[in-house]
This record gives structure tokens, C-alpha cells and sequence, in this order.
């Protein structure tokens, strides 16, 4: 499994090569409650770093979702059409969102120790 980064935002991206799968941290779908659904970006699409790539509803919020890295969508995780409560049960492996085909340099993400740091001053 590549490392993954973080953005202050709480996505995470895992870089493979020139790929990036892109989720919402644990803490993110903690915070959010229960998914209800996604509008994520069609393939194709070309985002920038920091670009808004879609939505997340859950019962109790909707929030935007932020793109870590720019690059163009190869895939979206079409199971989360018909289950958005993978998202809640793992963010980190079948609850990703896309993929995009990295362009350009990669933005100062947060490594895990980072993050961590964020969540335990957020939650103070």
C-alpha cells in the first residue's frame, strides 16, 4: 500500500506511480456521521490542488470535498453510488473516492504524524 498524505481539510492521498487515490480521513467520516451519498467528478475531469471535487452528504452535514493533488479523474469508486456507507466503514480502503493521473508537482501534504498533530489540536 503506497503512504498516504493529508491535507488540512482531512482528505488523504495515495500516490502510485503517476496515480492518486483520494478519500476522507477516518476523522472526516467520524465527524460527518453516516454517508448518505457522494457527487464525485466524472472521468475526464481536470482538477487543480485544492480544486473542489465534489460533495458528501451524511445525516448530519453536507461538506465539499477538496482535491490534494491537480490532475485529470481516471476512475470513480462507482460502488459508492449504490453503498455511500463505505465511506463510513473504510475510508481507507473501499470507501476511496477517485483516482486522478497526477500533473504537475505534488503540494506540501501533511504526513501521518502531521496529521495526527491536527486532529489532537482540533480536538483540545
Amino acid at each position: 500500500m503506497p503512504k498516504r498524505f493529508y491535507t488540512e481539510t482531512h482528505e488523504w492521498v495515495a500516490l502510485d506511480g503517476e496515480v492518486a487515490t483520494i478519500g476522507i480521513t477516518d476523522y472526516a467520516q467520524a465527524k460527518l456521521g453516516d454517508v448518505v451519498f457522494l457527487d464525485l467528478p466524472q472521468p475526464g475531469r481536470e482538477l487543480a490542488a485544492g480544486e473542489v471535487l465534489g460533495a458528501v452528504e451524511s445525516v448530519k452535514a453536507a461538506s465539499d470535498i477538496y482535491t490534494p493533488v491537480a490532475g485529470t479523474v481516471v476512475e470513480v469508486n462507482q460502488d459508492l453510488t449504490s453503498a455511500p456507507e463505505k465511506v463510513n466503514q473504510d475510508p481507507y480502503g473501499d470507501g476511496w473516492l477517485v483516482k486522478l493521473r497526477v500533473a504537475g508537482a505534488l503540494p506540501e501534504l501533511l504526513d501521518e504524524e502531521r496529521y495526527g498533530a491536527l486532529i489532537r489540536e482540533a480536538e483540545a
